[in-house]
């Protein structure tokens, strides 16, 4: 049970003065202010966009599948369509997200009342504006992963503009990673390693993944430039080059990038769930043992994106999968940590009414829902044989990516809302946002297992009419246009209140003396 010591260590309450804060931005302070909330809020907007165009591409693309046969995509579009989708999501979207939120609440949470390095956090933003630039211009067609020799063959004569964002994309990260490891590391040099907050060790074990994975990713977008202008041959099989080199260089960043929107995502909930229960997380060091388990592992186990490869085999093939079955032990510290939570006390109604507290509630949910059936992806007989390059690879990384990093994200900006607008969004439109994404995802989640279960492959525009494949498919596709409509709401909802919704005075999430939250004292440690 939480004790005084855990209460300590849960650092400062999230707490700001209600004001309107981007109502009193200029463009000049938008752009080029070193004060974190401007900083934060600019990714967080921005982030907003880029899900906003990676939806609109993943609608484009769902359409056409509704159906067998080609509708309104051909298959070079269908594949532009398909790759943007996957870069903006996962660089644009939801990585720059969750740090945004970091970099709004860490000040406060450890303490510093500012951003440390806060420039670094600006030329990460504009590299990654910059990135997003050339790959909408480059309209790359080789999917996200961009694996060779194929993206050395496809696309038009812009095409290295997509090698040079991926390198922007890198540097990007690498700054972030610094911002926060710099800013983690000066929480724990005051306070002490013993009694840094849980979102001090989010930030230490998100820019160590960042620091150590991201410089291979921009060796690897360099080197595809140099390839494709055959300066050298490093991934060219046709002139001498390894593709294997290409896979176990990208996916040493590729699978630690699994946990770069994770970690923010596990830190936010760890500040917010004891802000609306009322109560110190239940066990602090059981957090901090899992951030360290999965920082570790995190770098270990991204062979297994390559099982069915020939040389990820005997002694290899089985340490990663061992390793890989690991990451279950710090991810269920989790898991256990959040729900022994919940369970410890009554839910004061505020926070069962609370939007965030909702989103929060669904995140969890959808980490156990892509967590317990990565266990298949986990075994090398299962993986190779049956799902792998099938749908139940993506069902899996969008429970994981969409379930609980967006709805995480969803629940940081629900929550920050009143204080960096001064002012209340509708709940009604919020609760309709939220049951349209949560009956989106988990029926679109669940139809991405079935059809990977009956071997529908990925990257495909065209498929046979056969009723496992084509019924799932439209309804899926009707799953996203749901998940499309409580985005549109989610906009309108925090568009019309910066304008028209109530005004905040005071804490907004504060629970009310007479709620009966069973949040009592917390017990002295022995």
């Amino acid at each position: 049970m939480a004790s005084v010591h855990d209460a300590e260590r849960m650092g400062a309450t999230p707490h700001w003065e209600p004001e309107d804060v981007i109502g009193k931005m200029t463009l000049s302070t938008l752009l080029f202010s070193h004060d974190y909330r401007h900083i934060a809020i600019k990714g967080m907007l921005t982030s907003v966009v880029m899900l906003g165009l990676g939806g609109l591409m993943a609608i484009l693309f769902r359409t056409e599948l509704a159906y067998p046969d080609i509708q309104i995509l051909d298959a070079r579009p269908y594949m532009s369509l398909m790759t943007l989708h996957g870069m903006f999501m996962v660089f644009g979207f939801i990585i720059p997200f969750v740090i945004s939120i970091m970099y709004y609440m860490m000040p406060k949470i450890l303490g510093t009342e500012e951003l440390l390095w806060a420039r670094g956090a600006q030329w990460s933003y504009w590299l990654l504006i910059l990135a997003a630039v050339m790959l909408i211009i480059s309209r790359p067609d080789f999917t996200w992963t961009f694996y060779p020799p194929m993206s050395l063959r496809v696309g038009g004569e812009l095409v290295w503009m997509g090698y040079v964002a991926v390198a922007l994309v890198a540097i990007s990260e690498f700054l972030a990673g610094a911002v926060l490891l710099k800013n983690g590391l000066a929480a724990a040099k005051r306070k002490g390693f013993s009694k840094l907050p849980l979102m001090g060790w989010g930030a230490i074990s998100e820019g160590i993944l960042l620091l150590v994975s991201t410089p291979v990713l921009g060796l690897v977008g360099v080197v595809m430039l140099t390839d494709w202008l055959e300066v050298t041959a490093l991934f060219d099989p046709a002139r001498g080059g390894n593709v294997m080199t290409f896979m176990f260089m990208f996916w040493f960043y590729g699978h630690p990038a699994v946990y770069l929107p994770l970690m923010p995502a596990v830190a936010i909930l760890y500040t917010l769930l004891p802000r609306f229960l009322g109560r110190p997380i239940w066990s602090y060091w059981s957090a901090v043992t899992a951030f360290a388990l999965l920082t570790v592992l995190g770098f270990v186990v991204y062979p297994h994106h390559f099982q069915p490869a020939e040389n990820v085999s005997g002694f290899i093939g089985r340490m990663t999968q061992i390793l890989t079955l690991m990451i279950f032990i710090p991810s269920t510290l989790h898991v256990f940590n959040w729900i022994a939570t919940l369970w410890s006390d009554p839910i004061p109604a505020t926070a069962r009414r609370a939007v965030p507290f909702k989103f929060i509630i669904a995140s969890i949910f959808f980490l156990m829902y892509g967590g317990v059936t990565a266990y298949v992806n986990a075994q090398i007989a299962t993986d190779s044989d049956f799902v792998h390059n099938t749908y139940f690879v993506p069902a899996h990384f969008h429970a994981m990516f969409v379930g609980f990093m967006a709805n995480m994200a969803m629940a940081g900006i629900y929550y920050l809302y009143p204080y960096f607008t001064g002012r209340m969004y509708s709940q009604a439109m919020g609760n309709i946002h939220f049951w349209f994404w949560q009956i989106g995802i988990f029926t679109k989640v669940t139809m991405m297992y079935l059809l990977g279960f009956n071997y529908f492959p990925r990257w495909v525009v065209d498929y046979l009419d056969l009723p496992q494949w084509s019924m799932p498919q439209l309804i899926l596709t009707g799953a996203a246009y749901l998940i499309g409509l409580g985005f549109i709401m989610f906009v309108y909802n925090i568009m019309r209140s910066a304008t028209r919704g109530a005004t905040v005075t005071g804490d907004p999430w504060a629970i009310a003396e007479n709620d009966p939250s069973g949040s009592a004292e917390p017990v002295p440690a022995e």
